[in-house]
C-alpha cells in the first residue's frame, strides 16, 4: 500500500470533508499519511489528527516562513511534543527565499535551532528549501546533517544537487510536480536516482499532479505519480509502491511497527 509522507490535512481547504477524505484513504489503497507541522498551531493541529486517526502520523516543526513567531519557550513545547508516540519527525524547517519575510537571518538560526533540536530528540528531519539551494545545502552540512536523517521535501533542484544530499544519505521526496510536462529536471532527478531513496508525497492540499493540476491536491492522487516514476524507472507501478513504502517506513523509522 502507498505511504504518503508529507500530508497538510489540517489545512482549511479540507474543512469540509476532512474526516470524509481521511476514512476514503485506506480504501484507496493509502496505509499511512504524515501531517506535516508548519507553524506553532498546524503542529497543534497535526498532534490532534494523530489521536484521532491511527494511519496518520506527524512531524512537528516551524516553516521557515513562520519562524518569526519562534522563541525559545516554543522551541521547550517543540522537544516536548517531540516525544509523542506518533511523532515521526522534525519538520517541516529550513529555508525560503522565495518571500522577504522574515530575514533570512532569522529563518538561518531557526532553521540551525530546529536541526539540534531534532538531534537532541533523535528524529529525522523534513526539510523545505526553496530558492536557497546553496545556503540549505551550507547549513546541512556544517551541522553535520548526514548524522540525523530525513528528507528534502518537493525536491525541485537539479541532479548535482540531489548527489549532494544522496550521498548524505537524505531521501528525496516526490510528488505531483514530477507529472507536470515542464518538470525535466525533477524527472532526470529521478531518472538518475536509486528507487531506494525515493518517497512519495503529496504536500496535499497543494500541488496535484496532471490531469488534475491546479485542482485541491490529496493522496488519492498519489496513483499519477507512481505511474510517472514508474514509467521514468523502467518499474511496474507495484514495485514503485512497495519499494517507497519501505523507504517512508524506514526514514521514519516505523519498520517493525505492524504498519
Amino acid at each position: 500500500m502507498i505511504f504518503d509522507t508529507h500530508v497538510h490535512y489540517d489545512d482549511e481547504a479540507f474543512q469540509e470533508d476532512r474526516d470524509t477524505v481521511l476514512k476514503s484513504l485506506a480504501e484507496h489503497g493509502i496505509e499511512a499519511v504524515v501531517n506535516i507541522g508548519a507553524s506553532i498551531q498546524t503542529t497543534k493541529n497535526t498532534l490532534q489528527l494523530m489521536k484521532q486517526y491511527p494511519f496518520v502520523y506527524g512531524a512537528v516543526g516551524v516553516h521557515p516562513s513562520e519562524t518569526g513567531e519562534l522563541t525559545e519557550p516554543l522551541m521547550d513545547w517543540l522537544r516536548q511534543v517531540a516525544s509523542e508516540p506518533k511523532v515521526v519527525a522534525i519538520g517541516e524547517i529550513g529555508l525560503d527565499y522565495y518571500w522577504d519575510e522574515p530575514a533570512r537571518e532569522v529563518q538561518k538560526h531557526w532553521f540551525v535551532r530546529q536541526l539540534e533540536l531534532a538531534r537532541q530528540v533523535k528524529l529525522p528531519v523534513v526539510i523545505h528549501s526553496r530558492d536557497a539551494a546553496q545556503d540549505t545545502l551550507d547549513i546541512m552540512k556544517a551541522e553535520h546533517s548526514e548524522e540525523i536523517g530525513g528528507v528534502i521535501h518537493c525536491f525541485s533542484y537539479g541532479v548535482e544537487l540531489a548527489r549532494e544530499y544522496l550521498k548524505m544519505g537524505f531521501y528525496l521526496g516526490i510528488g505531483g510536480v514530477v507529472t507536470f510536462a515542464n518538470a525535466k529536471k525533477l524527472k532526470e532527478v529521478v531518472e538518475y536516482m536509486p528507487a531506494e531513496r525515493i518517497v512519495l508525497e503529496t504536500d496535499c492540499p497543494y500541488l496535484s499532479p496532471v490531469p488534475n493540476r491546479g485542482k485541491r491536491n490529496s493522496s488519492l492522487n498519489l496513483p499519477y505519480v507512481v505511474d510517472m516514476i514508474a514509467q521514468l524507472k523502467g518499474m511496474t507501478p507495484e514495485e514503485v509502491i512497495a519499494v517507497t513504502s519501505q523507504n517512508a517506513k524506514r526514514m521514519y523509522r516505523l519498520e517493525g511497527t505492524g504498519i
